[in-house]
């Protein structure tokens, strides 16, 4: 059988009736554009988050955009971020003007590297943006220290990590923001874009009202610079009608990724978990030096995988003005060269996880694949945190 990457109409399949019942709710009601539904998903995702409020805005890119206008980032002002990362989150960070400056990444769970983040700090360094990637978050109180002492603020950008923990904290509520993306495949997903940021602070709260929503405080009266980023009643509705199932789904992410350490311990480097943490398996990322031959290989027997990514954005062209050279990030480097993401969904069968399993372990028994012992197996005890491995 073929194993996709990613299925989307089973996971409206398994959900039909709460969202059909949600998307006829709203198109009955006349009310499409800052209605009831999104008032009630922002209650409801503000509790499931242990935040004090949330604003739903149009995407993700906008909810990182919309707290760092919060932030008043502008030309001039510079934000710590790593490069490993989807391009949307430098794309930001550009809306605002102010200038990405990018910080290494932890070879054992691809996160900012805080041990780096003194020696990045500048006098114009006004945010710093820890990206929670592919479930897994960052060293969170570690980095909240470093911004106190420097007076700076912290954004994590939790697009792909919502229902995270770092002991015992959920993701998005550490920081003084957390940004959002409903993006459908996110482990709580939109029927088309949508985002959200959250944040403890009242004021912070009205500022980002205001912001999402052209600046105004009333009707017609526009107190600050802002832009049209409004969640729609649609995928308002659409998300409520998913949130009480997130744990559940996550759940069965962390099931699959069992599965698939445990099937692919010995030959590739897998995920870890480390102690405080809750990894939600947004995707399920090893590590090889034949990537390019076993992604091949794979999708050769109908199994398909991506690359979460290939190209760091501080080596993008686009990003090429901001002056970085080979060499720059070396963790960073290294990594993008070999990392594969598996199929992961929460639909999967444990027949397809097996057959995912079968086909790596096909593999290597070419022999031209060997498999080294020194790598395979937990990634912290093969990688140091500032070390590379080649």
């Amino acid at each position: 059988m073929k194993v996709p990457f990613g299925n989307m109409k089973l996971h409206y399949e398994q959900f039909k009736t709460v969202l059909d019942e949600a998307v006829a709710r709203v198109m009955a009601s006349g009310y499409y554009i800052l209605g009831p539904e999104l008032e009630k998903f922002e209650k409801e995702f503000a509790t499931f988050l242990g935040a004090k409020y949330v604003v739903g805005c149009a995407s993700g890119t906008e909810a990182i955009y919309l707290a760092l206008a919060a932030a008043d980032c502008g030309p001039g002002d510079e934000v710590l971020v790593v490069a490993h990362t989807a391009v949307p989150t430098i794309s930001a960070i550009s809306m605002t003007g102010a200038t990405p400056v990018f910080v290494d990444i932890k070879a054992s769970t691809y996160v900012m590297r805080e041990s780096e983040l003194e020696s990045k700090i500048t006098p114009r360094t006004k945010v710093i943006v820890p990206v929670h990637i592919y479930g897994h978050m960052a060293e969170m109180e570690v980095i909240m220290k470093v911004a106190a002492r420097h007076n700076i603020k912290v954004l994590e950008d939790c697009a792909q990590c919502t229902g995270a923990t770092y002991r015992g904290a959920t993701a998005g509520t550490i920081g003084d923001w957390g940004a959002f993306s409903f993006y459908p495949s996110k482990n709580l997903g939109a029927f088309g874009d949508g985002g959200a940021v959250c944040t403890n602070s009242e004021a912070e709260y009205k500022k980002l009202i205001m912001l999402r929503n052209y600046g105004q405080s009333k009707r017609y009266y526009h107190d600050i610079v802002g832009i049209n980023s409004r969640l729609d009643e649609i995928q308002s509705a659409i998300l409520s009608a998913q949130l009480p199932y997130v744990h559940e789904l996550n759940e069965r992410r962390r099931a699959i990724a069992a599965r698939y350490t445990a099937g692919l311990k010995d030959l590739v480097v897998t995920p870890v978990e480390l102690p405080g943490f809750k990894h939600v398996y947004h995707l399920y990322v090893i590590q090889t030096p034949y990537r390019e031959e076993l992604q091949q290989y794979l999708l050769e027997r109908g199994i398909q995988c991506l690359i979460h990514y290939p190209i760091p954005a501080h080596l993008q062209q686009a990003y090429s003005f901001l002056g970085y050279k080979a060499g720059a990030l070396p963790t960073t480097e290294h990594i993008v060269k070999r990392i594969l993401s598996l199929p992961m969904f929460p639909q999967m069968t444990d027949a397809q996880v097996d057959q995912v399993i079968e086909g790596i372990a096909d593999f290597y028994k070419d022999s031209r694949y060997v498999v080294d012992n020194a790598e395979a197996g937990s990634v912290v005890k093969a990688y140091g945190e500032g070390q590379v491995v080649s």
